[in-house]
């Protein structure tokens, strides 16, 4: 059993809804997974956003939970790490360096194209590099530096749009978004 934890900025608005989606999605397909969603800035005990809610509720699924922040033990506990945009993934691998191999955007894990998710490894790898030069007191190569760019351009962008305080429109085009990556997640984790 796969344990899977969901992370946006608040935890409520688009990991809760990706964490209650999953929950209903892998059950219909008679796969085992545990689930869970935290925020990388927000406090324990948060309501849920109201239009998240209801677009659960119109998609028959109900969710009850508040939100918690992201902790160390919530780290420790998943096998794998899905934010809803390349920040959160790089804010959260900040406080978490240990989490990098378990941690993706839902759509970059969602992702099978070979060749993007080679560039997305080539450019981690650059970032990497251009922060351990950074704190050396160095920079990057012009060479890297136009690689870097190039790869910045040509990716595909992996983050799912941030309803929060939109209108209900918006949050059901975000949890469209979140439920697209999650038939590919589940296809994905059925093969294992």
């Amino acid at each position: 059993m796969k344990r899977i934890l969901f992370v946006c900025t608040g935890n409520t608005c688009r990991s809760p809804m990706a964490e209650a989606m999953l929950r209903r999605m892998a059950a219909l397909r008679g796969i085992t997974v545990a689930v869970r969603s935290a925020g990388i800035s927000t406090i324990d005990g948060l309501p849920v956003s109201a239009h998240a809610v209801e677009t659960l509720r119109q998609r028959d699924i109900d969710h009850k939970s508040t939100s918690l922040a992201l902790t160390g033990e919530a780290v420790g506990w998943a096998d794998i790490i899905l934010t809803m945009t390349s920040n959160h993934k790089r804010g959260l691998l900040q406080w978490y360096p240990e989490a990098v191999d378990k941690t993706y955007t839902l759509k970059e894990y969602a992702n099978r194209d070979a060749q993007v998710l080679a560039d997305i490894e080539e450019l981690e790898r650059l970032y990497s590099e251009m922060q351990m030069k950074q704190a050396l007191g160095q920079q990057l190569t012009s060479q890297e530096r136009n690689r870097l760019l190039e790869l910045e351009r040509k990716i595909p962008s992996f983050d799912i749009v941030d309803p929060f305080g939109g209108s209900l429109s918006i949050y059901n085009s975000s949890a469209s978004e979140i439920e697209d990556a999650l038939v590919k997640l589940l296809d994905k984790l059925s093969k294992r």
